[in-house]
């Protein structure tokens, strides 16, 4: 098996609203969209991120989501090249109308980052990580 992931999916309650938080209030672009079942945006040269209506997604794999307090015992990440960055896309992201979880702060591991929900409350870190990862995971 090649050292690699192909698509990250989420199961959402409402595509239609996750798309237009994604697509419409973020500004990411659509690669696959069908209203009601699912939404595809390409989120890196070979990876797609997928908004799967969680019945969808439940009929396929069974009932995995976790009801209840709390939230998905997962996070997603967007690095960006500095910290000023990480404040600029939480703003961007907040305006946009997701939960501010945390503002950014100077990390142990010597990055900055903070956090944002997602409509499903799916959380997204948003952070400047130096040396090697910014090395791996930078554009």
């Amino acid at each position: 098996m090649d050292q690699r992931i192909s698509l990250i999916t989420l199961a959402v309650h409402d595509v239609a609203a996750s798309r237009a938080f994604y697509c419409d209030r973020l500004g990411w672009e659509e690669f696959i969209f069908v209203p009601g079942d699912v939404c595809m945006i390409r989120a890196g040269d070979h990876l797609l991120l997928s908004l799967w209506d969680e019945t969808h997604f439940e009929a396929e794999i069974g009932r995995p989501i976790r009801r209840g307090d709390g939230v998905a015992p997962l996070t997603l990440a967007h690095n960006v090249a500095t910290s000023a960055e990480v404040d600029q896309v939480l703003e961007t992201a907040r305006a946009a109308g997701a939960d501010p979880v945390s503002n950014a702060v100077e990390r142990e591991w010597g990055g900055y980052s903070g956090y944002f929900g997602d409509p499903d409350g799916y959380r997204w870190e948003v952070a400047y990580a130096p040396g090697a990862i910014a090395e791996v995971v930078l554009p």
